[in-house]
């Protein structure tokens, strides 16, 4: 047992040291310090985002009924979010409008990105409820990932680590303003 007068450092610590590297993402505590009940109602990010400017949002574009966001935990460069304005869970409970303007709206991104970054695929997809992975459950958005066939390497099964080579907000930047020439 460690007394209160002992000294804290990691060849004390309980434990052994694990094959995880750290990669460190403070940004991340904006998420964590909402809480279980950022999926909800007014605390929901996805209401909030709106309200923000573009850039701080990390809003490429605004539509009617939805909007396009970067993904604040990408999976690669250029994963994007579309997501309706409406508070709303499941894609059942979107109206026939709002399904129309985020397929829209995901076929845009498609364009625009391979635009931008010349990608060779995307995998598109929705996780619906908690258990079936759904980060932010209760409000519905659909992921647009760009895939390459170079952008898996050996650092996420090896270093347990993404390495992620342009930050959000260059390519937020990157996106929004090729938008309006790729979707005319």
């Amino acid at each position: 047992m460690i007394d209160d007068h002992e000294t804290f450092d990691a060849e004390h610590l309980a434990g052994v040291r694990d094959e995880f590297q750290r990669l460190w993402t403070p940004h991340r505590m904006a998420y964590i310090n909402a809480g279980a009940d950022a999926n909800e109602g007014e605390q929901c990010p996805f209401c909030r985002v709106p309200e923000m400017s573009d850039e701080d949002g990390l809003i490429v574009f605004r539509g009617t009924l939805a909007y396009v966001v970067m993904n604040l935990y990408p999976y690669t460069s250029g994963h994007v979010l579309v997501c309706p304005y409406r508070h709303v869970a499941l894609y059942d409970q979107a109206t026939s409008e709002e399904i129309a303007e985020i397929g829209s709206l995901t076929q845009a991104v498609m364009r625009v990105t391979r635009h931008v970054f010349a990608n060779e695929g995307f995998n598109i997809g929705m996780n619906q409820g908690r258990v079936a992975g759904a980060g932010v459950a209760g409000h519905l958005h659909q992921h647009i990932v760009p895939r390459w066939s170079t952008d898996s390497n050996f650092f996420p099964i090896i270093a347990k680590t993404k390495a992620m080579p342009r930050l959000l907000s260059d390519v937020r930047q990157l996106l929004a303003d090729a938008w309006i020439t790729e979707t005319e």
